[in-house]
């Protein structure tokens, strides 16, 4: 039996936050702390009721698509078992279900339907013109009008901690006079924010019902094969560059316990067609880090994204494609102003330019086989009784192999 210590709200994984996950041994789970408690056997106690959502179930996907009056309930329901449960007479029957972080195999916390990728940073994108389109505008004339984004693999996103695999392609250097097939030497990442729905539609989201059908946010590290990509990408954008890997964090933490942490989103110019436009115009004021073999060589801040996950759910749903519960989108990178705040190595060393060193002394232009990435954020509250406080996401972790 483990003995429950309520988390204090300094403790980013604290009561304000209680992100959800899923466990290898199969069951679904909440943390309070650097604690687990198996829902499953919580809602089968009668601790809960989720409508049948947690009990026997793998993923959270069934709880997702319960929408947003269970999500609500639940969390309060969550909150009022924790607080006081030190004195209170179930205390033996709830620290029988609950399990230590450390020790607990987390799986993908949930089943994932498709999988969008955006292109939302202003930064990013003209960094990336800087580079490649020197003699060009700093952003191509659709950028300021729409998401631009691209339709991802959703079978090979991956839990953190997924080793990944060297990908293979054709790829072609500018000094070469012919394509060649073979591993990677250009492997990169991309750190993002990534929103996963949970109520689906039958056709367009309007720009203002996104909490309706997103319950929270996961951590996603779009793995991307620069010189596949570079050789692929025109007329039709991203393929085999990116399809490989996609690692996403194990917490599913709520747009609920983001809520304390929105900020004002940058103001759009020129405005925006009418389906764009929204009522309360916001973003999350969520700090990156981003580690190299352990060295912390970046800080990508999320607040200053151009275009908010609203936004990309507008319009990603804007033809008449429906949502579906476990669709993914992500942010793009997120980069801010400086090569210390830029969310992907070919930013941050310019494209094998400007490596940077590791603490063990050796440098880095882009990853090496035996190379381990770790991206990591928490979001700060401002008001409210977790003012100050942080929302931990934890980490997405993947270190890269030599492909058999």
């Amino acid at each position: 039996m483990t003995e429950w210590t309520e988390p204090g709200v300094d403790d980013p994984f604290g009561l304000h936050n209680l992100p959800l996950c899923a466990t290898r041994d199969g069951w679904v789970g909440v943390r309070a702390g650097d604690l687990i408690l198996n829902l499953g056997a919580a809602e089968e106690a009668g601790l809960l009721d989720a409508g049948g959502a947690f009990t026997r179930e793998t993923t959270l996907n069934r709880f997702l698509a319960t929408g947003r009056p269970t999500w609500t309930r639940v969390r309060e329901q969550l909150t009022d078992l924790f607080t006081g449960l030190a004195e209170a007479p179930h205390r033996a029957t709830v620290e029988a279900m609950l399990h230590p972080v450390d020790g607990t195999a987390l799986a993908l916390p949930f089943e994932v339907a498709d999988y969008v990728d955006f292109y939302s940073s202003e930064e990013h994108a003209k960094n990336l013109s800087r580079l490649f389109r020197p003699d060009s505008p700093s952003l191509l004339p659709n950028w300021k009008s729409l998401p631009i984004g691209y339709h991802g693999r959703a079978g090979t996103v991956v839990v953190s901690g997924t080793d990944v695999p060297r990908p293979h392609g054709q790829r072609k250097a500018p000094d070469e006079e012919r394509p060649s097939y073979g591993p990677s030497r250009r492997l990169d990442i991309e750190a993002e924010l990534g929103f996963v729905v949970g109520a689906p539609s039958t056709g367009p989201i309007d720009v203002d019902d996104f909490r309706r059908h997103v319950y929270g946010a996961v951590l996603v590290n779009d793995w991307s094969a620069r010189d596949i990509q570079a050789w692929e990408y025109q007329p039709l954008g991203p393929f085999l560059g990116k399809s490989f890997a996609t690692s996403v964090s194990p917490w599913v933490v709520s747009l609920d316990a983001l809520e304390p942490a929105r900020s004002a989103a940058p103001t759009q110019d020129p405005p925006v067609l009418d389906y764009l436009r929204e009522a309360e115009r916001y973003s999350y004021d969520i700090r990156f880090e981003v580690f190299w073999n352990g060295t912390l060589v970046s800080r990508p801040p999320y607040a200053g994204i151009y275009w908010t996950p609203a936004q990309q759910l507008a319009h990603l749903t804007a033809n008449g494609a429906w949502a579906r519960t476990g669709d993914l989108y992500a942010s793009g990178t997120i980069s801010g102003a400086t090569p210390e705040e830029t969310g992907s190595f070919i930013e941050r060393t310019w494209n094998g330019a400007h490596p940077v060193r590791l603490d063990d002394g050796s440098t880095r232009s882009f990853l090496l086989d035996g190379d381990t990435v770790t991206i990591s954020a928490a979001a700060r509250c401002s008001g409210g009784p977790a003012d100050g406080a942080m929302v931990g996401f934890g980490e997405v972790r993947g270190t890269v192999v030599t492909r058999v």
